[in-house]
């Protein structure tokens, strides 16, 4: 990554005017910076470096990263750095129109899709598109790449965007969309570690138990990939993993853990459970359905299935948002988070929205906000605790008819 391309076009009016037009990458409109205050969910710095003749604005980030964001509410990372950027926006002057390619597509029809772009901006602008291309590239040290090259350069960029570089509305604390691909669901990089652990704890590598089972949110994690990647001989591994559970008194996991045990339908396991069950109060509590210590496999294995069902199942995009932000929290992963969370406020208050608009009587329900606010204290971000609890009170205060 460098800026060595930006500083020619800095030094060099011809450079910059070609940039300009046909390539719509203004230096002269960086001076009048965004079309509102924005700032990165992350934290990190933002400079204006160039803008377009739509609103548009790019922006470099503390890793140099240039990010794109157009002036009705999206961003997107576009390059590892200036220069990259730079080539995608010179070999592809329709990239807009380039966001929903990937490599996947094949080469003839991103090269057809780009043809056809082109043929527009060549029509319109009325510009020999390939000469200025020629001239710009070679000026600024660029080779020649095929358009499929420079869309799979775009789509990895744009992959890239959540949650270091998710945009916000400085004032608002709105998330900017994405204007690429969406990022893959929220669970997966959050369960990968437990993905990882699950298989290493089937391998029977004997290392990996001290280093599993002893770390609280390792065994939660290992216990929710065996919920979702159910295998025959787990039983034995289950039934340790419940053993460990039980320092953390009563959590999701330790009835889950009981739930998987209890599916195999094994009445041997009953001294187990209830063993578990009497840990202490709360656990005592949570686990108070269990079948007694004479029932018969049939009716431990009902009392499993109808908790499976009630509190857990095998689809993790069916879990509640707010067991992968936990988790992910607990990992660490605290961008993931908070940018999780951010959207998902978001998406409450635009259904607010929306209902307000339609005067519909309907009050929604607000049991979301208060630890969403909890949340974003926790995460050290007051300005959207406050938005909550702003919500909260309006949804509170709002008559129904």
């Amino acid at each position: 990554m460098t800026d060595h391309a930006l500083g020619l076009l800095r030094q060099d009016p011809r450079l910059a005017e070609l940039a300009d037009f046909p390539f719509n990458f203004s230096l002269a409109r960086a001076e009048h910076g965004h079309v509102e205050p924005v700032r990165l969910a992350s934290g990190g710095p933002l400079e204006v470096i160039a803008g377009d003749d739509a609103g548009g604005t790019y922006f470099v980030c503390g890793d140099g990263s240039v990010l794109y964001a157009d002036s009705e509410g999206g961003a997107g990372i576009i390059g590892s750095g200036v220069d990259e950027a730079l080539e995608v926006l010179i070999g592809l002057p329709g990239w807009h129109d380039c966001t929903r390619l990937s490599p996947e597509d094949g080469e003839e029809k991103i090269l057809a899709h780009v043809a056809e772009v082109e043929r527009e901006i060549r029509e319109e602008c009325e510009i020999s598109l390939d000469e200025e291309r020629a001239e710009l590239r070679a000026a600024l040290g660029f080779p020649e790449r095929s358009p499929v090259e420079l869309v799979g350069m775009l789509h990895a960029a744009l992959a890239r965007t959540e949650p270091e570089h998710t945009l916000l509305n400085a004032e608002e604390g709105r998330a900017y969309d994405l204007i690429g691909p969406p990022p893959p669901p929220l669970w997966e990089p959050v369960l990968a570690q437990g993905r990882a652990d699950l298989a290493a704890l089937r391998s029977g590598e004997r290392a990996v138990w001290q280093e599993v089972a002893e770390v609280s949110v390792r065994r939660r994690l290992a216990l929710r990939a065996a919920q979702f990647d159910r295998a025959e001989g787990d039983l034995e591994l289950l039934r340790r993993l419940l053993r460990y559970e039980t320092r953390s008194s009563m959590t999701d996991e330790l009835r889950l853990a009981a739930v998987l045990v209890g599916l195999y339908g094994r009445a041997e396991d009953l001294p187990l459970l209830h063993e578990v069950r009497e840990t202490d109060f709360d656990t005592a509590c949570g686990l108070s359905e269990i079948p007694g210590p004479d029932a018969d496999p049939a009716e431990l294995r009902r009392w499993a299935q109808e908790t499976d069902a009630l509190f857990f199942g095998g689809d993790p995009a069916e879990e509640p948002l707010y067991t992968w932000t936990d988790l992910a929290l607990d990992q660490g992963l605290t961008s993931l988070a908070l940018v999780a969370l951010i959207r998902r406020f978001d998406a409450i208050e635009l259904d607010q929205s929306l209902l307000r608009r339609a005067d519909d009587p309907t009050r929604l329900d607000t049991s979301e906000l208060s630890p969403l606010a909890e949340d974003f204290e926790r995460l050290g971000e007051p300005g959207q605790a406050e938005r909550a609890r702003r919500l909260h009170t309006a949804l509170q205060d709002r008559p129904q008819h």
